[in-house]
This record gives structure tokens, C-alpha cells and sequence, in this order.
């Protein structure tokens, strides 16, 4: 299910089958995992070389408080672009775009590209890089300073009037709540193919009843569907960090599905709560919310916990309060 668009923002990460995506056709030095990088670009890409080189250009080191790891492999960022489903004309959003490794591919690709980065220098470089390596497609990129979680229509422009695609190496520390906000913001938003710290997107694609089903994963249902599209070599990234990555793949329920911002925020309100009591039973955690008759009558056992419950379970709880809340106004 999804919502009119919103402001609301979210918590941040804790911790920064599947095929594993690994470089190919490589030479050049070796990742922590064993597995070689290639060092130059090729084919208008960037390779290590450069992404050191531009690095150094810029004086840039990359920074643990920005979630900043560069990829540095044509292959990798060639095949998310692939798992993405990106074709020529699509309209791409693409937050932390870094040194441009990502965002060469896309515009290879054919996209038409939105890159949302907070670092002034890193925006600054971007469009030079695209000169450089690709300058046929200069005029397919459109750069945007700001911190994704103050990113608005206006920003945007057309853009969040159209559909589009968000495909990004989103910063770790802040890849939960960038992407439900994002999908809140703009219901022109219909996928998404993001990397993020392997233990996110397990978070973000749970079952209910599992030890990992949390809030991330009922906020995301809400808007649609959810599932790992594959896992991607650490040797890939500089610096190399010490936790493994995946990709998350999203699709958004169809638009006539929709619901009231304020339906939205009322079925938030009891995930964060049950979700805050996460041993306790829906009755015990609701308990200052909705009576044990209310949640009886939203098809909800009030012996239930609330990592059993499924979104569609809090949005009948919400209606449910909200007629009764009526009726007593």
C-alpha cells in the first residue's frame, strides 16, 4: 500500500537465493575477499585508477560520518544497472553518487540522470567527470546539492511529476530512512534498486514472525514489494568496508491502491509502537492505543505479538480507531 506524498522522516541505520555479484573480466589488485578489481576504466566507466586519481583531484578521502565507499568496477556497476531494469529514457534518481562510478553506467545506459550528493566538492567534480568520460551525455545529467532527507518536489521539478527510478549506492548509515522517505515524498517514485550493508537489506526485505522483521520492513510494505537482488563483492569498494552489501529491489503498488497521508502516519504510529514493546502482545503494547475489543474487530488476536502482524493488519487497526474516533467527535 502506499500514501499521498509526505514529509515525514526516519530513524537511521545501526549498523551500516541470491547470486553474488562479482567483478568480472578483471585484472589489477586484489579485494580483502580474495577477488581482483580492475584498476582503469574502460569504455567511458571508471576503474580504481581513476577513482583515485579524482579522488586525489579533489582533495577528497572518503568519510566514515558520510557513508562514503566508492565503487570502483566497471563490471559491478554495469550489472546493478542491468538488475535495475534501467532503459534508455528513463528518468533516474540517483542519491550519493560519489566519484560518478554509478552514474556513468546509468547514463550509459541511456538515462537521464538526477544525482542528489551533500558533499560540494563531490557535486562540483561530478559533472566534469561526465565531460570527461562520457561527454555525449553531459546533457543528460542534472546535479542537485542537498542532503537526500531535505530533497523536495520543488528540487526535483519535473521530474517528481513523472516516473522515475531511484538506483543508488546509498550512504550506509542513512540508507533506511533515505529510502522511506523518498518513497513517502514522491509517488512518482516506482522502483528502486539500492545497495546497502547486507544486514539492512535482510531488515528491509523480512518476513513477519522472523527474528530480523522489524520496522523497516513493515514501513516498507506499505508502499509496495520488496526482495534481495543479489549480493555484491566488498573488493569492489574504496576503501574496502567491513561489512558484506546487497542490493534491495522495490516495486510500488499500483497507484489506486493509495491512502490518506493521515491513515499513513496513524498506521506508523502503531508499528512504531508495537515494534517498541517487540516481546510484548499487540493488547500489552497497544494498550494506551486501542482496546482489546478494537483490535478484536480490526481481525487482530490481542495475544498476538506484533512481528507476526503484517501491514495490512496496523492499517485495519488504524481505520478501525479512526471510526470510532469520528463518531465520538
Amino acid at each position: 500500500m502506499q500514501t499521498d506524498s509526505d514529509d515525514q522522516t526516519y530513524e537511521t541505520d545501526q549498523t551500516g537465493p541470491n547470486d553474488q555479484i562479482n567483478p568480472d573480466d578483471r585484472t589489477g589488485q586484489t579485494g580483502v575477499d580474495g577477488q581482483d578489481t580492475a584498476t582503469t576504466g574502460t569504455d567511458g566507466l571508471l576503474g580504481a585508477d581513476d577513482i583515485h586519481a579524482l579522488a586525489a583531484q579533489a582533495g577528497i578521502r572518503p568519510t566514515k560520518k558520510l557513508g562514503q565507499n566508492f565503487m570502483i568496477d566497471p563490471s559491478t556497476v554495469r550489472r546493478i544497472v542491468r538488475t535495475a531494469g534501467v532503459r534508455p529514457g528513463d528518468h533516474v534518481l540517483e542519491v550519493g553518487p560519489g566519484l560518478g562510478s554509478l552514474t556513468l553506467a546509468l547514463l550509459e545506459a541511456g538515462a537521464q540522470v538526477t544525482a542528489v550528493e551533500i558533499d560540494p566538492r563531490l557535486a562540483d567534480l561530478l559533472p566534469q567527470t561526465v565531460r570527461r568520460y562520457q561527454p555525449h551525455n553531459a546533457d543528460h545529467l542534472h546535479v542537485i546539492v542537498s542532503d537526500a532527507l531535505k530533497l523536495d518536489a520543488g528540487m526535483l521539478g519535473d521530474v517528481s511529476r513523472e516516473t522515475f527510478r531511484l538506483v543508488s549506492n546509498l550512504p550506509y548509515n542513512v540508507a533506511t530512512p533515505i529510502l522511506l522517505t523518498l518513497l513517502a515524498r514522491f509517488p512518482a517514485l516506482t522502483t528502486a534498486t539500492v545497495l546497502v550493508q547486507d544486514e539492512v537489506a535482510d531488515r528491509l526485505t523480512a518476513d513477519p514472525g522472523s527474528k530480523i522483521y522489524g520496522v523497516p520492513s513493515v514501513k516498507l510494505a506499505w508502499f509496495g514489494h520488496s526482495h534481495k537482488a543479489g549480493m555484491v563483492a566488498r573488493s569492489v569498494f574504496w576503501p574496502v568496508p567491513n561489512v558484506d552489501s546487497s542490493l534491495v529491489g522495490f516495486e510500488r503498488i499500483p497507484a489506486g491502491q493509495a491512502h490518506p497521508r493521515r491513515l499513513r502516519e496513524a498506521t506508523f504510529r502503531l508499528i512504531d509502537k508495537a515494534f517498541g514493546q517487540r516481546r510484548k502482545t499487540v493488547r500489552a503494547a497497544l494498550k494506551k492505543t486501542a482496546t482489546a475489543e478494537q483490535i478484536e474487530r480490526a481481525g487482530i488476536d490481542p495475544s498476538t505479538r506484533g512481528e507476526r502482524l503484517v501491514v495490512e493488519d496496523y492499517l485495519r487497526l488504524a481505520q478501525v480507531l479512526e471510526t470510532d474516533s469520528a463518531k465520538e467527535a
